[in-house]
């Protein structure tokens, strides 16, 4: 009864327009989160490579080793896949049409950046972490700049 009396309540009322980039209307933007989760990527990456396998047959040694190698390798998937979305959030309801003039490789950008991601998450690639970096820096200074700042590049590590 009173969900009844209330819809139509609210159904009497002015409705108003209202316009969003995205499905909520926070305008909160920034290459940063992406920047963690490629600087976490590297350094997963790079501490996979360091890794030296047990080079005994005692049980305890290489269930540590595995215990070891497959929780960096899920951080690092983890990671890419959270590098990916920032990057597909920044690229699809950040940039719009007209940051295109300013950026003409906007979208190769993005998709090399996206590309590079999946493939940190397949292999154990320093050459491509750190190419994921790199991306992910080209980014951050194409942000920057299409606000009109050239906030530094600084990374954790």
């Amino acid at each position: 009864m009173l969900r009844s009396v209330l819809s139509l309540f609210l159904k009497g009322l002015p409705v108003q327009t209202v316009n969003a980039h995205c499905d909520g209307p926070c305008g909160v933007y920034d290459p940063a989160s992406a920047r963690v989760a490629a600087e976490a990527v590297l350094s997963m990456t790079k501490k996979l490579i360091a890794l030296e396998p047990p080079q005994n047959n005692d049980p305890a040694a290489w269930a540590t080793y595995n215990n070891t190698f497959s929780r960096f390798v899920a951080i690092k998937e983890e990671q890419a896949k959270e590098a990916k979305t920032e990057l597909l959030i920044l690229w699809t309801d950040y940039f719009k049409p007209e940051h295109l003039a300013t950026f003409p490789d906007l979208h190769n950008t993005f998709w090399q950046a996206a590309k590079l991601c999946s493939a940190c998450k397949v292999n154990i690639d320093q050459s491509k972490a750190e190419e994921l970096m790199q991306s992910v820096e080209k980014i951050h200074k194409m942000f920057w700049q299409s606000k009109g700042r050239t906030d530094p590049w600084i990374t954790a590590s």
